[in-house]
Order: C-alpha cells, then structure tokens, then sequence
C-alpha cells in the first residue's frame, strides 16, 4: 500500500513539526510504503493531494488539524469530481495533529499516531457526504468561488468568532475558542437576511447561520447536534437572540449534543435539507471548517454531495 501522507508542521501551533518522528515510526511499525510532504504555508496541501491523485496513489494521510484535513479533501474533490455522480475515488485516512480535531472526533477516529496508522491496513472504508459552499469571489462579484467541507461552515456569529480566535496567540485549543466566544457574544452582531431551501423560507434578523455535516466544532459546540455525514442532507441552524444576556444564557447548551441542546429554544431553528441558500443585507464573513474563505460577502449557497468522500475508519 503506497499512500501519500501530507503534513502541517504548523498544525497544533507548531506542534505537528514536533511530532514528525512519531509519524514515520507509526508508519514503519505499520508496514506501510509512504511518501511524506511538508505543507509550506495555506493552500498547499490542496495542491499536495490534487497532486497524490493524479499520481495515482492508493491513499492520502491528512496529518493536521480540521483545515489541514479540509484543505486535502478540497484537493481530493478538485482532482476527482468532474460532474455530479462522480465520487472522490482515493480513500482518506487522518493523523490527529490539530488543536480540537473536530472531525476525528465526529467520525471516532483515533487520536492516537500508532494506533491509527494500524487502522489504516487493511483499510476498512467508511463513505461519507461532502457540503459545498459557492459564493461571488471578493476581487470580481461576476465570479463564484466554490470550496467544499467536511465538518460544518457558517455564517455571522461563528465566523466572527473565528476571526476573534486568530487574533488569540496565548491560549491555545478549546479554551481559545470559548474567550473568542465569550467576545463574539458581547459584541453581539446581527445581520438581516433572507433564507431559502427545500421547503422553506425566513426572512429577518440572525445571530448566526451554521450549516452542519457533523454535529461537533471547535472543540466544544454542538452547532447542529443533529447532522449525520451519511444522511444526503446538509443540517442547518438559523436564530436570532436580541440581547447578549440570551446568548449568553444559550451559550452552556451549544455544549450538549442531546437533550436540552440550544436548537429546542423556540427562536433556534434545526433544519434538514439537500440546499440552502443565504442573502444577507449587512455583509458577513464565511467560513468552511474553520479557515475564512471571504470578509464580507452577501450571497452564499450551500449544497449537499451524498457519498463522495471514503474515510478510513477502524476495522
């Protein structure tokens, strides 16, 4: 088994550059012929996997955080889905090198270095759904940018958090993301936008649209509890809180994934649907499983691409 493994040193805050050696020997020890490539900055690792299906390898080792593993499988996708019924045909295995790990968590993965490289022989293969979010580039409106995600993306609320987080330099994992909360709520923004997908419609104020293809991100919220990455549906959650003491009274609940979840209050919305698509009157920054793809941008749609993905999951 010949597979391509591409790492983020920088993933974990450098700490993926540290555990280099672990990789090769839990690779070793596993049996498997590798070709290892260091990422040198954004967006390379979706030229690294492009590359790795093109050449044909048998598998592709993601070895970083969530945008590590987002980056590969947009390489992945780009490489491997022409039209619609395509499907990404080189199965993806994961090294948990990030700070929350969202989707390892999400799909049970090991977090564990030597216990997943065992995992990855004989290769048992779970398929999964892709989301796609298309939207105008922010250099030429008359062109539409389009990226794909895993895990979840969203807009308002979350990825101001996002933004608040990166400026965050001496926390590090989950405990960045809530102060990045906590701040993303007291400055309370709101944007005015109007909803429409299979079966539905809003139009008025949000706090935040979350569209889910896993029920967990940063490390602690359940953004849309219900998402199943098997189902051919995006979930989504739309609502408005009007003060930030109600954000703030909602917060502890974004943390539960069942009962008593912040999507039973009656001004949060859960919603199933193979499409979504968002205008916002006040411009509002996007992201796609952590990493910002615009600033500001008042036109989004999000897809749902059933079955394209195959993950390599535990025997």
């Amino acid at each position: 088994m010949t597979v391509e493994v591409i790492l983020n040193p920088y993933a974990g805050r450098w700490n993926a550059k540290k555990r280099i050696p672990e990789v090769h020997a839990a690779l070793h020890v596993a049996g498997i012929d590798y070709h290892l490539s260091l990422t040198e900055g954004p967006h390379h690792a979706i030229r690294l996997a492009a590359q790795a299906v093109h050449e044909g390898r048998e598998a592709i080792i993601a070895a970083g955080g969530d945008g590590t593993i987002s980056e590969v499988v947009n390489g992945m996708a780009q490489a491997s889905i022409k039209r619609d019924n395509d499907a990404i045909n080189v199965p993806l295995g994961i090294f948990a090198l990030g700070s929350a790990n969202d989707f390892v968590v999400n799909m049970g993965l090991h977090r564990d270095v030597k216990m997943a490289a065992a995992s990855f022989i004989p290769g048992k293969i779970r398929w999964i759904d892709l989301g796609r979010v298309a939207y105008p580039s922010a250099d030429h409106h008359q062109v539409v940018s389009t990226c794909f995600f895993d895990n979840n993306s969203a807009v308002g609320l979350e990825p101001s958090i996002t933004l608040i987080q990166q400026k965050i330099t001496f926390l590090h994992g989950t405990m960045r993301y809530l102060l990045a909360t906590l701040i993303g709520i007291i400055q309370h923004p709101k944007w005015d936008t109007h909803l429409e997908w299979d079966g539905g419609s809003y139009h008025g104020p949000t706090s935040l649209v979350t569209v889910g293809n896993n029920p967990l991100t940063g490390g602690l919220f359940y953004m849309t509890p219900h998402a199943d990455p098997t189902d051919g549906q995006l979930t989504f959650v739309h609502g408005y809180m009007r003060t930030r003491l109600q954000t703030l009274r909602l917060l502890p609940r974004t943390m539960k994934p069942g009962t008593g979840s912040y999507v039973e209050h009656p001004d949060i919305h859960e919603v199933h649907s193979s499409w979504l698509r968002i205008r916002t009157e006040q411009a509002t920054p996007l992201h796609a499983d952590g990493e910002i793809q615009s600033h500001a941008v008042h036109e989004i749609e999000y897809t749902i691409y059933p079955k394209k993905l195959p993950i390599l999951i535990p025997s």
